[in-house]
């Protein structure tokens, strides 16, 4: 049913609402009560003057009755029922839902955008769980402090008598080991509290290199003007560990060279001509497509308004460098889901491959993916290339017909609940509802 037919029904809604009777209503916006009854039930148009006195009477906006709900929040009840699909909800009659019931229609709008945070905060919170190497050493560390002291206490509790030595050296182990458990313990507790700047501190050299260049924009403009990679480095690079400031060195390098091979002053002007599209930047620049997906990645706010993804692995599927998107968000540790073309491009290397994919839970919010795996360098010699792929996500074209229906992936086994996947490596912590 067409929004503009429903003002009768959101009349009524009102009426009822404040507990006006229908002929009450009737009686002061000067029509009879038949009429108007024929008007709540969408059996006659209203508009002008009367729609005028009616809105006075119940004193409300004309709009609201003639306009009800939002596009926003008839977007968003139709993304909540794409989310649940055995549910077989009404479809051609969420624009009538909303439009009777506005407080019930926003209520379920409001409950799906906080499970949807929810769900993604249980994703970081189960990746942090299950590859935080940090996490893992500590809760080991505790386990075998706990181990130790036990031990000792135990022979400490049996009958018959111990050498006061002995007895001295058990007590003086029971202590260190509770001192060294009490401060593993607080430092265990300091690190989960934090927030994901802080966490990073003490976290892996991949997850430092990652807060880098989150808090940086994944922009370095003293390497866009053509600056020594050092300067870069001292700025970016402090209060790293070794090891990631190690990483940080090699990506900066990677990506001066980008820089120089693609100016931004040069490649600025192509990506407001063409947008994001890869394969027509690379033909039209002459650079290669993976050159073109981390150039694209750097690009600031005010060259490219809407930001794309990267993802970067090696031939063990390992992510080495991540650029999430709201829509699209990655894995912290460890691999992705298996089903990601990042990993299906290493099993054809050489060939772009571009398709539309959504995350699971993230029904209506699909994103453009373009991969490809390209030997690391060169060609090799009487031996096996070992291959990177590349992996850009960017926003659904939105000026293209007849677009093939996303695939649907995942985040990560842990947290997806698409059921029979071949690719499940580990059982996912959802649970499917119905």
């Amino acid at each position: 049913m067409a929004r503009d037919t429903l003002t009768g029904s959101r009349i009524r809604e009102r009426r009822v609402a404040q507990g006006i009777k229908q002929a009450d209503l009737a009686r002061e916006a000067g029509i009879s009560a038949s009429y108007l009854n024929l008007i709540e039930h969408n059996r006659r148009r209203i508009g002008g003057k009367l729609l005028l006195d009616i809105a006075e009477v119940l004193s409300v906006e004309p709009a609201l009755l003639t306009e009800g709900a939002g596009a926003a929040l008839i977007a968003s009840l139709r993304e909540t029922a794409s989310d649940i699909p055995q549910a077989n909800a009404e479809l051609d009659r969420v624009d009538e839902f909303a439009g009777r019931f506005p407080g019930w229609a926003q209520l379920l709008s409001d409950c799906r955008q906080r499970i949807t945070a929810l769900e993604r905060n249980v994703e970081t919170l189960t990746d942090r769980m299950t590859h935080d190497p940090h996490l893992a050493t500590s809760l080991h560390e505790m386990l075998s402090t706990v181990t130790a002291i036990r031990s000792a206490a135990s022979i400490l509790a049996e009958p018959g008598e111990i050498d006061p030595d002995w007895q001295a050296r058990f007590h003086r182990n029971i202590y260190e080991d509770s001192a060294r458990l009490a401060e593993t313990s607080r430092g265990l507790v300091t690190y989960l509290e934090a927030d994901d700047e802080t966490a990073t501190e003490t976290g892996a050299p991949q997850e430092e290199l990652d807060a880098v260049l989150e808090a940086a924009g994944h922009h370095v403009p003293e390497l866009e003007r053509g600056a020594p990679e050092q300067q870069a480095l001292e700025r970016l690079g402090k209060g790293l560990s070794t090891a990631a400031r190690g990483l940080l060195q090699a990506w900066l390098h990677r990506y001066a060279v980008d820089a120089m091979a693609l100016p931004i002053e040069h490649f600025a002007p192509l990506t407001e001509r063409f947008g994001s599209d890869v394969a027509v930047l690379a033909r039209s620049s002459g650079a290669e497509p993976t050159r073109i997906m981390r150039r694209l990645a750097a690009m600031p706010a005010d060259v490219l308004p809407d930001p794309v993804g990267l993802a970067i692995c090696d031939a063990s599927g390992v992510l080495s460098y991540r650029k999430p998107l709201p829509d699209f968000p990655m894995p912290r540790f460890g691999a992705a889901c298996p089903l990601w073309p990042l990993y299906r491009a290493l099993n054809r290397p050489m060939v772009m491959l571009s398709l539309p994919l959504v995350q699971q839970g993230r029904a209506g919010v699909g994103v453009w993916a373009e991969a490809l795996a390209t030997p690391i360098g060169g060609i090799a010699v009487n031996s096996d290339p070992i291959f990177e792929a590349h992996m850009l996500v960017r926003p659904m074209p939105l000026d293209q017909d007849n677009l093939p229906i996303p695939e649907d992936v995942g985040l990560n086994c842990r947290v997806c609940s698409k059921p029979d996947c071949h690719g499940r490596r580990e059982p996912s912590i959802l649970t499917s509802s119905g």
